[in-house]
């Protein structure tokens, strides 16, 4: 029932009828889907218009998840800006410093999100939907190693911590002292992150 849900939250302002017409679910459904995101803190309801914000999209998804729906159904209907929003919204609430999509040239380096807070940054590489092999994340891995030490080159900064943030849970945590975190956990990462920084890749 949720997962209909996910097709109606769109950013802004959306009137009860257009939720109804967007999930092809009847009213009372709607009642109990609405209901059900509320309670989850998604979304705002007020005089038959519900207002959700960008990351509402995504916050379903993972409750749906979390509530047994398949995933691969579930990424088919958020797009990768959804993905990358919501880690960057976890670290910001962890009082990090964000930057998103930063770009470097020469050589060319996109670094989806970075964290910074107390002089140590995180660089996060946000792998979307796929269910990536030990080969693909360990290319992942790499790569990211790579662009950390560009950043690091180019910063005044007293360390980096390179990070793939995943939708999956995968059986591999680390890679190359490289942590590998599914979505869910990132906020309890990030908690704990100054603690276990002797043991990351820095």
């Amino acid at each position: 029932m949720l997962v209909k849900g996910i097709k109606g939250i769109i950013p802004g302002e959306i009137s009860v009828k257009d939720f109804v017409m967007a999930t092809s679910t009847s009213e009372e459904m709607t009642v109990e889907i609405l209901d059900n995101l509320m309670q989850n803190g998604i979304g705002t309801h007020e005089d038959n218009i519900i207002h959700f914000e960008e990351n509402d999209r995504l916050k379903a998804g993972i409750l749906a998840i979390s509530m047994g729906a398949p995933i691969d159904e579930i990424s088919s209907m958020l797009e990768w800006q959804d993905f990358e929003s919501l880690t960057a919204e976890i670290l910001e609430k962890r009082d990090f410093e964000i930057m998103r999509n930063v770009i470097f040239t020469k050589p060319r380096m996109q670094i989806d999100v970075i964290g910074i807070k107390s002089g140590i940054a995180i660089l996060i590489d946000c792998k979307h939907w796929n269910r990536m092999s030990q080969s693909a994340l360990e290319k992942a891995v790499k790569k990211q190693v790579e662009r950390t030490k560009h950043f690091l080159s180019k910063e005044k900064i007293q360390a980096a911590v390179p990070a793939i943030v995943t939708l999956y849970q995968h059986e591999t945590r680390f890679i190359e002292r490289v942590p590998i975190i599914p979505i869910y956990q990132l906020d309890a990462f990030c908690d704990e992150f100054y603690g276990n920084i002797e043991e990351l890749r820095s």
